[in-house]
């Protein structure tokens, strides 16, 4: 009685034989690199692989986060509606049907009409809301976009060199750090503002970074923690590189997806507050037109209602938009996310 052969039909002498349920698990991809497999994402493109017989190419990091981000549905949409609307605040002086200063009398306290271009009615000076609206985006996302900035460096800066040398430095920035967190925000806000002047768009925005950049250091500090103790890090301290080129070509690029995130959500609540200030009389002050003084000027004109509804749903929407960009960021850049169901 002969033996039969294990082997099937190809197979050379000497070559194992292959378990397809083995093989189903570890793909064999003719000049695939095992980096390159492990840039696949879905079950499906590995069968389409095997079948086909295809060359894999491998993909960096950021290239699968923006293949990720892409692939958010929320985060697109709500990245082409920001584009829509901060586009509109840029070229407001090209898409304005009127100077937001200018004054039309005759058509005063009117709604909502197509008619002399008054698309979201006009205010009891007969001024055009929409073009009000469009440069108090403007003014707006100004002081957002200069927060964001100022807090991102001044918070990065702090955790990272509170995470990074620990001791002494990290208990003086981090007691520091939350002292600042015990204050009440809108207080200190308010007093700041009363103290320091106000009016000034980027005066605004300076006094709300100082505030708003605690969270940031703590979030930079607890990354730091964990990757100053990587072998990496390690090697690199032990050729010789200096503390600031290990804080920022080695550990720093690995916090990038916790700095952006934690950047758009602040554009979100700066807008937020910075209309809470100017409604409250302590932000950006007129004639300079901003989307909270905007709404303060239809407070309890209950007749006159797109006074407030346009200036409302405008900051509503971009906050939401915002947020759901910030979702679409921190979904992508986590190394850990491999599917996006929104």
């Amino acid at each position: 009685m002969t033996e039969t052969d294990p082997r099937r039909p190809g197979e050379k002498p000497g070559e194992q034989p292959i378990d397809p349920a083995a093989a189903s698990d570890a793909p064999s991809v003719r000049g695939a690199t095992p980096q390159a497999i492990a840039t696949l994402e879905e079950p499906a493109e590995l069968a389409a692989i095997y079948e086909q017989g295809l060359q894999i190419e491998a993909r960096s990091q950021w290239q699968l986060a923006r293949r990720r981000f892409f692939r958010h549905k929320l985060a697109m949409v709500s990245l082409a509606v920001l584009v829509i609307i901060f586009g509109a605040a840029i070229f407001a002086d090209t898409i304005a049907p009127h100077e937001y200063t200018a004054q039309d009398f005759p058509h005063s306290s009117i709604g909502p009409t197509f008619e002399h271009s008054h698309y979201f009615g006009t205010d009891q000076l007969g001024r055009d809301y929409f073009t009000r609206v469009i440069f108090g985006i403007r003014t707006s996302a100004r002081v957002a976009f200069l927060v964001a900035f100022l807090s991102t460096l001044l918070g990065t800066t702090v955790g990272a060199i509170s995470g990074y040398f620990g001791g002494w430095v990290d208990n003086l920035l981090m007691r520091f750090t939350d002292l600042i967190l015990t204050l009440p925000p809108l207080a200190v806000l308010l007093a700041a503002s009363a103290l320091l002047g106000q009016g000034s768009p980027y005066r605004v925005a300076i006094i709300l970074a100082l505030v708003y950049w605690t969270t940031l250091a703590r979030l930079v500090r607890g990354v730091f923690l964990s990757l100053r103790e990587k072998e990496y890090v390690e090697a690199a301290k032990a050729l010789g590189a200096s503390d600031r080129r290990i804080i920022v070509r080695h550990i720093l690029p690995n916090t990038v997806g916790t700095i952006v995130v934690n950047a758009t959500l602040v554009i979100g609540l700066a807008i937020l507050v910075e209309s809470v200030l100017a409604f409250l009389g302590f932000g950006v002050q007129p004639p300079t037109p901003a989307l909270g003084n905007l709404i303060a000027k239809g407070q309890g004109l209950i007749d006159q209602w797109w006074l407030v509804t346009f200036p409302g749903l405008t900051i509503v929407l971009i906050v939401l938009c915002i947020n759901f960009l910030g979702d679409g960021l921190r979904d992508a850049l986590d190394p850990t996310q491999r599917r996006v169901g929104a």
